[in-house]
């Protein structure tokens, strides 16, 4: 199993910043892209930003310029930052990855996790 873990949430003003963290941990072999995805109350879960390996990059329209994906390989953890939040940004942020795991039986095999969530509220 391959778990990722959030943190970084929290309540900001607007105009604020926060920068999320996401480590990935277990039998992991390779990850081939981690992401942000967000929820907001009543609304579907949307992309938010993702980056591969090699460092590849993409943001949805709401965020170019705004926030800012980065990913440190070795200790397998993705980045958010997050710059002129916006109210409309308030969601529950969740973190993904997908890619190679290896089994108890030292096979390999996909996977694909998704954090916990971490709460975003940007008040007006």
């Amino acid at each position: 199993q391959v778990q990722l873990v959030e943190s970084g949430g929290g309540l900001v003003q607007a105009g604020g910043s926060l920068r999320l963290s996401c480590a990935a941990s277990g039998s992991i072999f390779s990850i081939n892209a981690m992401g942000w995805y967000r929820q907001a109350a009543g609304k579907q879960r949307e992309l938010v930003a993702a980056i591969t390996s090699g460092g590849s990059t993409n943001y949805a329209d709401s965020v170019k310029g705004r926030f800012t994906i980065s990913r440190d390989n070795a200790k397998n953890t993705v980045y958010l930052q997050m710059n002129s939040l916006k109210p409309e940004d308030t969601a529950v942020y969740y973190c993904n990855a997908y890619g190679l795991r290896v089994g108890a039986d030292r096979t390999i095999s996909d996977f694909a996790s998704w954090g916990q969530g971490t709460q975003v509220t940007v008040s007006s």
